[in-house]
């Protein structure tokens, strides 16, 4: 001991132990990084680029980008699956890059060039002209040959303007002077966009997930900005607002649910990695060990991701929701959160808690017959067509769990190809529920009496188009009225019912061969007849667009949508009848695409 009474430090330097930097394939990882880059270039452009050209520069940017990354991800897939190899794992354990993977989000990357166009569209909406509203005066009402009622000035002048489906201010109270001014000065909330892609790189990346703590983040980025996205209706501002908020709380309790699992496996298993979870449990319960806390940790962690794919009963936000939003959201959501969300609970009970099968299974077989009978019944009783369209897709959760839980490779082939065929066919579906309008003669009154009156006289409906028609009654005769939009809007409704020629068809098929194969006969009785309930409600849509009288009063018109939103119906379409006669080609895909990477 030295004078000062301290002990000497040692000059001997200390040799550390070398730390081995994780290993990141970049090229795999390429798609979704193009994704969230081109988010948050949209980001910049919404902060620094002048407002006349947000709107054409975001487009470009998020198809362009979308491209980009579905280019990317065919080059990754080619590369990864040559010789018949089953893709990578990267980031320590944390993404997985396999064939299911590079299914989901070649999936994922086609629906969501068709939403962003969706999105993008600016034909189905008038609102009153950004220019001094006297001008206004004397203004007669007119046609612009396109099924839409605008206010035409003198000299043939139209006094309407395209406008999108999204509230011009979303940070304003609905029914404000705030949201008025915002209107008539042609705002257009372009931030929809560099969310739409955010929300797409989330989905992208959570059935990539090799570990619970990256599938969480990913959960939470593809949540928080559709819960954003939900409340930015031009319409029915309460209601687009209240659906926002309630998609938020009941979010935030299901992230909670799926937090706490995963602390509860790793409490039992001392990781947070899927397959190391899978081994762990698989040791335990092969020596007679106990998986009581694992078995906690599934039911939390179910919980979560049955929330988010919407199966009974953890359902009771999905009507609310889907018709509270933008139809474009609504659209996006109702397909490319499905095909996120049971990416990764195929990846979870696959990978991770297999060895437990024969507990989790009869849980799985009452939350798929719930999901199949009640939403089948309570879509029924609806007369909105967006609430039976998202009672629709609840019930169609119940058929994909069949897939989960024949737990096999034919399985998951079959929830593979049941996701493809369902996405693209409610796409299509909510898109052609928007571009059917009531008329709005009392809106165009308004303005009128308004320009009259002055440009200080707040206009409390600026508005120039209808509302979308989606009462049922509206539909009466709708078919005869408009015979191409009928016969589309058929076509998919007959694909949720599983009629043959159709992608239902071979879908529901698939999962029921799937289901009776390993032992669920009694699953594959109770879809087949929540089928035949819901069956009733497709057809009675359908016998009132063709057979039922067309109102006298307030019969609704097709407004004729741009070429983004009509070329993506025309996909939608196209794949729903083609995948019904010719489903070879991607039955054989999901087939090749079910094996995941341990």
């Amino acid at each position: 001991m030295s004078s000062t009474g301290l002990t000497p430090v040692s000059s001997t330097p200390t040799t550390l132990a070398a730390i081995e930097a994780p290993s990141i394939a970049y090229g795999a990882l390429s798609p979704m990084l193009v994704v969230f880059g081109a988010a948050v270039i949209g980001v910049l452009v919404e902060a620094f680029a002048p407002r006349r050209l947000r709107y054409p520069v975001q487009l470009v940017l998020s198809l362009g980008g979308l491209l980009v990354a579905l280019g990317a991800l065919i080059a990754v897939a080619a590369a990864e699956t040559s010789n018949g190899a089953n893709g990578q794992i990267t980031m320590s354990g944390a993404v997985v890059m396999d064939r299911p993977t590079l299914y989901l989000q070649g999936l994922l990357l086609v629906v969501g060039i068709i939403a962003v166009g969706f999105m993008a569209e600016r034909r189905l909406e008038r609102v009153v002209a950004p220019v001094d509203m006297r001008r206004l005066a004397g203004a007669s009402v007119g046609d612009d040959r396109s099924g839409r009622t605008g206010v035409s000035g003198g000299g043939g002048g139209n006094g309407g303007v395209d406008a999108d489906m999204f509230t011009p201010s979303g940070a304003a109270v609905p029914n404000t002077d705030a949201e008025f001014e915002a209107t008539r000065a042609g705002a257009v909330t372009t931030e929809v966009f560099p969310l739409a892609l955010l929300a797409l790189g989330g989905m992208m990346l959570f059935p990539a997930c090799g570990d619970l703590l990256t599938m969480f983040i990913a959960l939470e980025v593809f949540s928080l900005p559709l819960y954003l996205l939900c409340g930015l209706a031009r319409r029915r501002r309460l209601i687009s607002q209240e659906a926002s908020l309630k998609y938020f709380l009941l979010g935030a309790f299901s992230s909670a649910f799926f937090l706490f699992g995963a602390a509860f496996v790793y409490g039992a298993t001392g990781s947070l990695n899927l397959a190391a979870i899978g081994a762990s449990i698989g040791e335990v319960a092969g020596l007679g060990g106990d998986t009581t806390l694992a078995l906690i940790g599934l039911a939390m962690l179910a919980v979560g991701m049955l929330f988010k794919v919407g199966a009974v009963p953890f359902h009771a936000w999905i009507p609310d929701v889907y018709q509270g939003a933008p139809t474009p959201v609504t659209a996006f959501m109702a397909s490319a959160t499905k095909i996120a969300a049971f990416g990764a609970l195929l990846r979870v009970f696959y990978v991770g808690f297999g060895a437990l099968r024969d507990q989790w299974e009869p849980v799985m077989w009452a939350v798929a017959i719930a999901s199949m009978v009640i939403a089948s019944v309570m879509a029924v009783t609806q007369t909105d067509v967006k609430r039976m369209l998202a009672y629709s897709s609840i019930a169609h959760a119940g058929f994909i769990l069949l897939g989960l839980i024949a737990f096999d490779d034919a399985g998951l082939g079959a929830t593979l190809f049941y996701l493809a065929a369902y996405a693209f066919t409610t796409l299509g579906a909510f898109a052609l529920v928007a571009v059917i309008r009531e008329p709005d003669a009392d809106a165009t009154a308004s303005a009128r009496a308004a320009a009259i009156r002055g440009p200080s006289a707040p206009v409390r409906n600026p508005h120039l188009s209808g509302r979308e028609a989606t009462d049922l009654t509206q539909w009466s005769g709708l078919g005869r009225r408009y015979p191409l939009v009928g016969a589309m809007f058929a076509v998919y409704l007959l694909s949720f019912a599983g009629i043959p020629l159709t992608s239902g068809f071979i879908a529901k098929f698939d999962v029921f061969a799937a289901a009776a194969g390993n032992g669920g006969g009694v699953l594959v009785v109770i879809g087949v007849v929540s089928s035949a309930i819901a069956a009733y409600v497709y057809i009675r849509i359908i016998v009132a667009m063709f057979f039922d009288d067309v109102p006298v009063d307030g019969a609704p018109h097709v407004v004729r949508p741009s070429v983004l939103t009509m070329s993506g119906v025309a996909v939608c379409t196209l794949v729903t009848v083609v995948l019904g006669i010719f489903p070879q080609p991607v039955l054989d895909l999901a087939d090749a695409a079910a094996s995941f990477l341990r």
